[in-house]
């Protein structure tokens, strides 16, 4: 596979991946509250499940959800509940530092979410029309690989800056601040995909 290709699907891997969105706001606010070691955990299950989904995508689950507009609707709406379970959550958190990790997410919230993340399945769509042709499984394993690293590293990054306010913001009034700040972006987005 020529450089030509590698080049441009890395791009779009870290554009869709670094960018913000449910997700990205999730390791953030991991960051900020528990270990980088658990914020960590949830990464790898969202880095894995949007390469399951990426690759089913690819393999044309895509095609079978325009097939049956149904199937998108009760998955817009699921990622809505879910996207809004979450914006409580955040919302009702008091802002002390938890002295378990327990109730931290973990790797089946990180991948359940990529499949209920209208953004996750709006970049695999995307990048699998923009940079594949049909039924390449040799291009979207070349771009699944790519993809891998890229999302893994997009998404700790999250993490780690939610780390570095949690080093420099102890107080738990910021704390619920900023907590009340994702929740309030998250139930935007809730908005996002049900009117925009």
């Amino acid at each position: 596979m020529s450089l030509s290709l590698i080049l441009p699907m890395s791009a779009f891997a870290l554009a869709a991946s670094i960018s913000p969105g449910p997700v990205n706001l999730v390791c953030l606010s991991s960051g900020t509250r528990y270990p980088i070691a658990r914020g960590l955990v949830f990464v790898t299950g969202a880095t894995l499940g949007f390469i399951v989904l990426f690759l089913a995508v690819g393999l044309g689950l895509y095609s079978l959800m325009t097939m049956v507009p149904m199937l998108e609707e009760l998955l817009r709406w699921a990622g809505v509940a879910f996207l809004l379970y979450l914006a409580v959550r955040l919302a009702r958190d008091s802002g002390d530092l938890p002295e378990d990790d327990a109730r931290a997410p973990g790797f089946a919230t990180g991948a359940l979410m990529q499949w209920l993340n209208p953004k996750a399945w709006l970049a695999s769509a995307s990048g699998i029309g923009a940079y594949t042709s049909a039924n390449d499984l040799d291009t979207i394993l070349l771009f699944a690989s790519l993809y891998l690293p890229i999302c893994w590293l997009s998404l700790a990054t999250w993490v780690y800056a939610g780390a570095f306010l949690r080093r420099h913001v102890q107080r738990p009034v910021v704390l619920v601040t900023i907590n009340r700040t994702l929740a309030a972006l998250l139930a935007a987005s809730c908005v996002y995909l049900l009117f925009g």
